[in-house]
């Protein structure tokens, strides 16, 4: 038997629509970098792309355990000197709920051309509404 190992041009991508609406976030972030890597599939190949396309609705909704509401700090620099920022999951969740979301998916991905190349493909919206029905995403149930 041999190990089949897929090439770009061959890999099958489908989309997934995951309701992120009262669930934990670093459970979610690792079935969603699961299915974007391709890791679910049996022709999984780590040097090729073989993830799928994941749409996240509802991404203020999602939950953090503990206290990292208020505990949990996300850092920005803009590059002078004393140009930290910094704001606190509660005041991001408020502003950007989908800055919190990719960024926890983002830290379980390959850092270099092909993790970038599967963020691209997670679809992150604020509400319950997504402009990708002509896909026909299937709907992902994560517990």
């Amino acid at each position: 038997m041999k190990t089949r190992f897929m090439k770009k041009d061959e890999v099958e991508r489908k989309w997934y629509v995951v309701d992120a609406n009262s669930k934990v976030l670093g459970r979610l972030a690792t079935r969603i970098a699961i299915y974007l890597r391709g890791k679910n599939k049996a022709v999984f190949t780590p040097n090729v792309d073989t993830g799928d396309f994941i749409i996240v609705v509802n991404a203020e909704k999602v939950k953090l355990t503990g206290n990292k509401l208020q505990d949990k700090i996300y850092y920005h620099h803009s590059g002078y000197i004393g140009g930290i920022k910094q704001e606190t999951a509660k005041d991001r969740l408020k502003s950007h709920p989908d800055k919190i979301v990719r960024a926890a998916v983002w830290g379980m991905l390959p850092k270099n051309r092909l993790g970038r190349a599967m963020i691209k493909k997670l679809k992150i919206y604020k509400g319950g509404q997504h402009p990708h029905a002509a896909q026909m995403p299937v709907a992902l149930d994560i517990k």
